[in-house]
């Protein structure tokens, strides 16, 4: 599949060097659209495809175009929504006293395409202070927002894989990241530092508090690295992030260390220069190709790329790939027990949110994991 002409073209329309004399050679090539579409939804560059068409002057079959360009109008719609509930949240955030950095979708939005509608994105993420979790359930409480975490959780201590809040008219969705929930991270994180480093960027015409953008290239190349890599969409922000703004790469390099996330780091550069043609200076490519291992699970990737989430992960490679992930038999393995043994709200029982030890929650999640993906093997 990787040879394909549609995968070709999305390669293309994903690289941060896309040109319009490019992409008018690879799509005067024989295409079946419906697949591309397909394709580029499935991979989450839906947006970024009509974006670049738009830009080269190409035109798609008419029914590809009106469905591109009724996904394009839906999404700026949603964009100029999500804007003003962010603004919203924000102001009311910064009056309680509340601290919170902008991260992912609409922040990857502006700094790597420059549009808020040319990345594909359906909620807003934070970054906060875990100890700030309870004021801050109570104020989206009041703001129309229901938790999908009990209060009565947060105030025992239990720890979710996120805060999530969906609004109950317009079923918006907010997810908040805390110390205890960025659990993919090899190391415990400071989010104190985060915040140190903080920046901002331009959304909507209005700065917003952010991650820097070396904290932001961490935190996407583990995010990839949980899911598998298994969408160009991930390779694709690390691509233009790296080529759009200007990394600090002694910050960078330095953030990863202080979490163990130097591989990971890694394999993030390796695809998006191998994959997309990304730039970055001799010393970083020296930096990337120092470890083999990295360089071997890059590879693997991005054979496997053009198949997307079909490819079945289950239990043993989902375990095999977080410790090659990690670097080393003895570290990998450490952050595979940790990942496997830390409870999160998929481990509470009904009605023992608050009333069961973690402990109790933490010697059942095998068991629960094991269950689920050996279930999945079978249906796919």
């Amino acid at each position: 599949m990787g040879a394909t002409p549609e995968w070709r073209a999305l390669l293309q329309c994903a690289s941060p060097s896309a040109e319009a004399s490019n992409l008018h050679e690879v799509f005067s090539n024989p295409l079946h659209w419906p697949s591309l579409l397909s394709l580029a939804d499935e991979h989450g560059i839906q947006p970024l495809l009509n974006a670049r068409l738009r830009a080269a002057d190409i035109d798609p079959p008419p029914e590809i175009q009106r469905q591109l360009q009724d996904a394009q109008r839906a999404q700026v719609i949603f964009t100029l929504s999500l804007a003003a509930e962010l603004f919203r949240v924000l102001d009311i955030f910064a009056s309680e006293g509340i601290e919170v950095l902008l991260t992912k979708g609409p922040a990857l939005a502006a700094r790597c395409y420059e549009d808020s509608a040319s990345r594909q994105y359906s909620d807003l993420d934070f970054v906060a202070h875990n100890a700030d979790m309870v004021r801050a359930t109570k104020t989206m409480i009041a703001l129309g927002y229901e938790p999908k975490v009990p209060m009565q959780s947060i105030e025992a201590g239990k720890f979710p894989g996120e805060y999530v809040f969906v609004r109950r008219d317009t079923k918006l969705m907010m997810e908040f990241h805390t110390e205890r929930t960025f659990r993919y991270h090899p190391r415990p994180l400071c989010v104190d530092k985060l915040f140190e480093r903080r920046s901002s960027v331009r959304f909507d015409g209005r700065e917003v508090p952010a991650l820097s953008v070396q904290d932001e290239l961490i935190l996407i190349s583990i995010h990839a690295a949980k899911h598998f890599w298994t969408r160009l969409m991930w390779v694709a922000d690390v691509a233009a992030l790296v080529s759009r703004q200007n990394v600090d790469w002694d910050r960078a390099i330095a953030a990863a260390r202080e979490v163990s996330a130097e591989r990971m780091l890694r394999i993030a550069l390796l695809l998006a220069v191998n994959v997309l043609g990304a730039r970055v200076p001799a010393r970083i490519r020296s930096f990337v190709r120092s470890d083999t291992g990295a360089i071997r699970m890059a590879a693997n990737v991005a054979r496997q790329l053009p198949l997307g989430e079909s490819i079945t992960f289950g239990i043993f490679r989902r375990a095999a790939f977080r410790i090659r992930m990690r670097g080393g038999l003895l570290q990998g393995s450490a952050y595979l027990l940790r990942l496997s043994l830390l409870p999160t709200e998929e481990d509470w029982v009904s009605g023992a949110e608050e009333k069961r030890s973690w402990i109790v929650d933490a010697a059942a999640r095998p068991f629960r994991l094991a269950r689920k993906y050996r279930r999945r093997e079978r249906v796919q």
